[in-house]
């Protein structure tokens, strides 16, 4: 087996992301060969190395889990969140797994979870230009002028938002396919114009549909879907 970067081992065995593998790593809250390691980049032989995250023995996972959940509203997008409802929870199952990117507490619809820790990285990260599409309903009436200004992109936090593909649905409902997941992107680019929103879905993660599955409720992806997913450029 090919050597590998230790945070691309500790995302590969389903302890966390890349990113947050490296912060774990300059902790030194692991160790490989008995030997605490601080710094990020230092390649391990899965076959051969014995890697330990807070003393317990780390190994590749050789099933890897892909999960689509209706990610009900008033549910936090998380392993852990103290006195909240978390997602995690609705899932019933011993393997330990983690939501791809976010959806905030008051939105519903699709949230993919996974231990595949080179796809979390891949669909997290706004530079694959994966796709995300949503529903969204508005408390007035959406100006046909306020939607061409979200597909053109709008300034947040003094920079701007990505184009987005924008569809009309009725007087206060309109789609919206986003490339990139700014904290609450929608909801602020609807505030923009003195209007707020009042429901949001998410209906498609990349080539994952939410299709007809019920709210609090989730499946195993398929092997097309996994392939699909898995096997991008």
């Amino acid at each position: 087996m090919e050597l590998m970067r230790l945070q691309k081992f500790l995302s590969a065995a389903g302890i966390c992301s890349r990113r947050k593998g490296e912060e774990h790593i300059q902790q030194g809250l692991v160790e490989v060969n008995n030997v605490i390691v601080d710094k990020p980049g230092i390649k391990v032989d899965p076959a051969k190395d014995c890697v330990k995250f807070k003393g317990k023995v780390v190994k590749l996972k050789n099933d890897l889990i892909y999960i689509a959940l209706n990610k009900p509203r008033g549910y936090i997008t998380s392993c852990k969140h103290r006195n909240e409802k978390i997602v995690i929870d609705l899932i019933n199952i011993k393997e330990r797994i983690y939501p791809v990117g976010r959806l905030d507490k008051d939105s519903n619809g699709l949230i993919l979870l996974t231990n595949d820790g080179n796809l979390h990285h891949r669909l997290s990260h706004p530079s694959f230009d994966h796709e995300k599409e949503y529903t969204v309903k508005t408390f007035k009436p959406i100006q046909d002028i306020e939607l061409k200004k979200m597909a053109d992109g709008v300034f947040l936090d003094d920079k701007k938002t990505r184009s987005a593909k924008v569809k009309r649905i009725s007087e206060k409902k309109f789609g919206i396919i986003l490339k990139e997941g700014r904290n609450r992107q929608i909801r602020r680019m609807v505030e923009l114009f003195e209007n707020k929103v009042v429901e949001l879905t998410r209906l498609r993660i990349s080539s994952i549909k939410l299709g007809s599955l019920d709210k609090g409720k989730w499946r195993y992806l398929n092997d097309k879907e996994i392939s699909k997913l898995t096997n991008f450029k």
